[in-house]
């Protein structure tokens, strides 16, 4: 699949089927996680692979009842690993770099998700602590995204999106 085609292929996917998700599949989307740029190349990022359905439900509940998540096969949950920037960084890394690294691997898994033929959704409106305390994550590791995984059951129409020329400025604003 072109690039330019996967980028402007995906859609957000909140219905899924039953079919199961290989490992090599789930290896395959990480791999892209990993290849993401990040801040001095400390790959600031964490993946929790959640195919348990009563984790999932959890997942669900702490993300405001989203119930969709827990009918995906998988979920990948992203960390920000706070510990990891912070040692070349201090606060800049701890507070923004990581949260850039994880975000980025979080757009690499979503492109890899949809140029295999699965769907998925950047999840981010949950509680932290909650996603925390279910996952048995350190302190030093912050959740930044929730991916439901599986075959969509639904295409949605493509996004409007704003022109490039209410958001381009050559200079300066």
């Amino acid at each position: 699949m072109d690039i330019f085609e996967c980028i402007k292929g995906r859609r957000s996917i909140r219905s899924f089927s039953n079919d199961p998700i290989s490992d090599d599949d789930i290896n395959k989307i990480l791999e892209a996680g990993i290849w993401a740029p990040s801040a001095g190349n400390m790959q600031a990022w964490e993946f929790v692979i959640v195919r348990d359905k009563k984790l999932r439900q959890k997942l669900a509940k702490a993300a405001y009842n989203q119930d969709f998540i827990a009918e995906a096969p998988v979920c990948i949950v992203v960390f920000a690993n706070m510990r990891r920037s912070a040692s070349r960084y201090g606060s800049r890394g701890s507070d923004f770099y990581c949260l850039l690294d994880a975000a980025a691997a979080t757009q690499n898994m979503l492109l890899a998700i949809h140029a295999l033929g699965y769907g998925s959704v950047w999840i981010g409106a949950f509680n932290d602590d909650a996603v925390m305390r279910i996952l048995n994550a350190p302190e030093y590791c912050r959740p930044i995204a929730i991916l439901p995984v599986g075959k969509p059951l639904e295409k949605p129409s493509p996004p409007r999106r704003l022109p490039i020329s209410k958001v381009l400025h050559f200079e300066q604003f």
